[in-house]
């Protein structure tokens, strides 16, 4: 029986510096500017991404090309995120409707500053678990459920 793999491989926590313009190292061929997010043949994959405001998740999103999502969100002043993120991390997903779970999953599991919404049926909290939660005294977590 051989084990079907969803998620080849991830980065956790990068900083976004990875995609700015640094020296080529000395030796090599020539003078422009790399970015090290160049060096990384992960970062070519099709997956899903969180982009961190420090340690708080901000964004989550998916590409077929990581890399250039991912440098258009850290590049381009005019990208709607920007502003608004220094680290990120990623999954490797090949098959399109894995990525599209595992973002439903994670933007579930942890609710964003951009409150995206996630692609996932939700399930009602019965009565009962909501008159358990004010029986000691929490609150319901997201509102009615």
């Amino acid at each position: 029986m051989t084990k079907k793999i969803i998620v080849s491989g991830y980065a956790h926590m990068w900083p976004r510096e990875v995609f700015g313009l640094f020296p080529a190292l000395k030796g090599a061929a020539s003078n422009r500017k790399k970015s090290l997010a160049g060096a990384s043949n992960f970062l070519t994959k099709p997956g899903v991404y969180i982009l961190y405001r420090d340690d708080t998740p901000y964004y989550i999103g998916q590409a077929a090309k990581m890399r250039a999502r991912l440098r258009m969100h850290a590049a381009k002043a005019e990208s709607r995120y920007f502003h608004f993120w220094n680290f990120f991390s990623a999954f490797a997903i090949s098959s399109p409707n894995h990525r599209n779970e595992l973002e439903g999953i994670l933007i579930a599991a942890m609710p964003t500053a951009n409150s995206a919404k996630p692609k996932l049926q939700r399930e009602k909290m019965p009565k009962e678990v909501r008159d358990l939660l004010k029986r000691i005294n929490l609150s319901v977590p997201g509102g009615k459920s």
